[in-house]
């Protein structure tokens, strides 16, 4: 550790208004000993991290973190804020900020040995002595030193305790204490025993936190914890006799936890992995509490592993349970509708009456081959109703949801509820695998439980809903939207093209881009003259936002930083590809500015391409499928004027300020871009 921070890396007096002032004070230290070869660059690393989840943790302490192409070795910046910096912590600012810049490709004994400082964030002991430390040269040492400078607190009942927990904060799948730790006055002849997994999008700091607060909360009450922490530095997984003798399971993370069938049929307590971190011991309570009533999830209810935190609400965790549909789904349309705008453009629209290609294919007719293709769409087509049902549900129930998906995406189909019935189907499949899985079972019964009792029950009451209850009504109201959307025409058609241009460009493939592009390919799975003339509106409205901003950054460059022209080169490519993301950078960085006038092309470009009735039977594809553009030049009409009024405005909105190479130091905006 004492390779990564200096005494030149330390700041006792940080003097910042904001978070991203501090972490550019404190990244300047990193530039002037050559650690960080791009300030901006690193920032936008820093703020993309920042985005994912605040960094700010209970008892005053900020790590702003990331991995980073433009850090040349692993480094550690610490500063001591007397005024407090808000970190987004929900106890208040923070007043010990550590920045930790690891290069992109650190090897594991680096990221190892920011992974234990992580840990020792958690003791109060140690944050302590920072805050007493009269020189940077002391604090430095009291950070670089290989175990806290502090003496461990030695009380009669927790002494044994604390070397284990350091033992175990250096491996992976160490228990928490021992069967012999706890006292005789423990909840039966052996302690209780749980497991634990932890993680978070970087894998540097908030996994190891989270299994320190674990740990220390576990000694405390005498449970007996073996954790697993799934972070940058490697992990070893938990044994699978761990996992077998473990009365209840905890997992605190941020993103999907690997191999998590192992702990079907556990009691588990899923949550965030600041959750972990904040209330470790209320955590491992309520694990007791489950396994006390004999609670089993056969797997967790979230198996799509969370977009939010613990405290999601319902409407978050439906958007998160319909976003997993659709994004399985996504595939099989892309792949169907190419295939089919293929043979469209081979054979001509009368290849849909070609008989099949399994009685009758000439090797040498094009439009035998324009058939071949037009008939294997069709069959990715198939599917997309019943992949959209199995994995909404899935996302709800995890695996056992999958079988009732299905059926119930397949019941939708055979009574023509299309889309709509695929929706309900699996939210109805869904619900009722979770319902199953809150009853308790008998232990005998549980192995069982998910592979047999959960689809075949699951998959019976959904086909009786969608049959005989629900179905009927939702295949009307599809054909009333099938039947809207073919009379499209006039100011009408205009409107929805607003509508669905505003939606696109709003959050930049955000919840409410896949709502509307959820929208658009869901009226591919039953195609009219007014579906395709939506499909094609929110293509050419999402592909608006990077041209726009590439447009900006070449026409007008030094309004923007280094960074962002750099990004603006690539927004050529990303927007030309229907790729709305790649306006996040600028977006990120210039909210205010970026998104207004991005959503004012949008809403500009899908208007006009409603009013020139240009159509669209592939999902995907941007520049490259125009050929199978109804009206194409007109539809390139349409981006181009959506380009260009989104990248006047953004440059007019940005010349009201100073350009970014001449803004003050410690002024300058953070650009954004992706991070691991």
């Amino acid at each position: 550790m004492s390779d990564m921070i200096t005494p030149e890396l330390v700041d006792l007096d940080l003097s910042a208004d904001s978070k991203e002032e501090a972490a550019r004070t404190l990244a300047r230290r990193m530039v002037s000993l050559g650690r960080v070869t791009d300030l901006d660059g690193f920032l936008a690393d820093v703020a993309a991290r920042e985005a994912q989840m605040p960094t700010g943790l209970d008892g005053g302490i900020g790590i702003p973190h990331c991995r980073s192409a433009h850090v040349s070795a692993p480094t550690l910046a610490f500063g001591r804020a007397a005024a407090g910096i808000d970190f987004g912590a929900p106890d208040g600012p923070a007043d010990l900020v550590f920045l930790i810049a690891a290069p992109a490709g650190a090897d594991d004994a680096h990221l190892a040995i920011l992974s234990s400082l992580a840990r020792r964030l958690m003791r109060p002991e140690f944050t302590a002595a920072l805050r007493a430390a009269a020189t940077p040269q002391e604090a430095a040492a009291l950070i670089g030193s290989p175990s806290p400078a502090p003496p461990e607190p030695a009380p009669e009942a927790s002494a044994p305790a604390e070397p284990e927990a350091e033992t175990r904060a250096a491996g992976d799948g160490v228990p928490a204490g021992s069967g012999a730790e706890p006292p005789s006055g423990g909840p039966g002849p052996r302690p209780f025993r749980a497991v634990a997994v932890t993680s978070c999008p970087t894998g540097i700091a908030h996994t190891y936190m989270a299994a320190e607060a674990l740990q220390r909360a576990a000694a405390e009450a005498g449970i007996d914890l073996r954790v697993e922490t799934q972070g940058s530095a490697g992990f070893t997984p938990l044994a699978a006799e761990d996992i077998a003798a473990a009365d209840a399971v905890v997992l605190a993370h941020d993103v999907p936890v690997r191999d998590r069938a192992r702990f079907a049929g556990k009691p588990t307590v899923d949550v965030g992995v600041k959750a972990g971190i904040n209330r470790p011991a209320e955590l491992l309570a309520e694990a007791r509490d489950k396994a006390a009533r004999g609670e089993a999830t056969d797997h967790p209810p979230t198996p799509v592993e969370r977009a939010g935190g613990e405290a999601d609400g319902y409407g978050a965790r439906l958007r998160t349970w319909l976003m997993s549909g659709v994004s399985y789904m996504v595939p099989f349309v892309a792949a169907g509708g190419l295939l089919i705008a293929l043979a469209f453009a081979i054979g001509g629209y009368g290849i849909n009456d070609a008989p099949s290609v399994a009685e009758h294919f000439v090797w040498t007719e094009a439009a035998s081959w324009a058939a071949l293709l037009f008939q294997t769409g069709g069959l990715a087509f198939g599917f997309l109703v019943p992949v959209l049902a199995g994995y909404i549900a899935y996302g709800m129930a995890d695996r056992p949801g999958l079988v009732p998906g299905f059926v119930g995406g397949a019941v939708a189909l055979t009574i023509d509820a299309g889309f709509l019935g695929g929706l309900i189907a699996g939210l109805i499949a869904g619900g009722t695998v979770l319902a199953l899985q809150r009853l308790r079972i008998p232990v005998v019964l549980r192995g069982i439980m998910p592979v047999v009792v959960l689809p075949l029950i699951g998959s019976a009451v959904t086909a009786f809903l969608m049959f005989l209850v629900v179905g009927k009504p939702v295949a009307a109201l599809q054909q009333a939207l099938t039947d809207w959307l073919s009379g499209l025409s006039g100011a009408n058609a205009v409107i929805l093209g607003v509508v669905l241009g505003l939606m696109m460009c709003f959050d930049l493939g955000g919840p409410l881009n896949k709502v509307a592009y959820a929208f658009a390919i869901g009226g591919l799975a039953n195609p009219s003259e007014g579906s395709l003339k939506v499909m094609a509106a929110v293509m050419a409205a999402g592909m608006v936002p990077p041209l726009a901003m590439a447009l900006a950054t070449t026409v007008r460059g030094r309004l923007f930083s280094h960074s962002e022209r750099e990004n603006g080169k690539a927004a050529w490519f990303l927007g030309a590809s229907f790729i709305s993301e790649g306006a996040i950078p600028f977006a990120a960085a210039d909210p205010l500015r970026v998104i207004p006038a991005a959503m004012a092309g949008g809403a500009v470009t899908g208007a006009l391409s409603m009013a020139f009735e240009c159509t669209l039977r592939a999902p995907h594809g941007g520049v490259f499928v125009i050929p199978l553009i109804g009206n194409p030049l007109l539809y390139l009409t349409a981006i181009a004027a959506g380009t260009a009024t989104a990248a006047g405005l953004v440059i007019l909105l940005k010349g009201t300020r100073r350009p970014a190479g001449t803004t003050a130091p410690g002024a300058a905006p953070v650009t954004v871009t992706t991070a691991a």
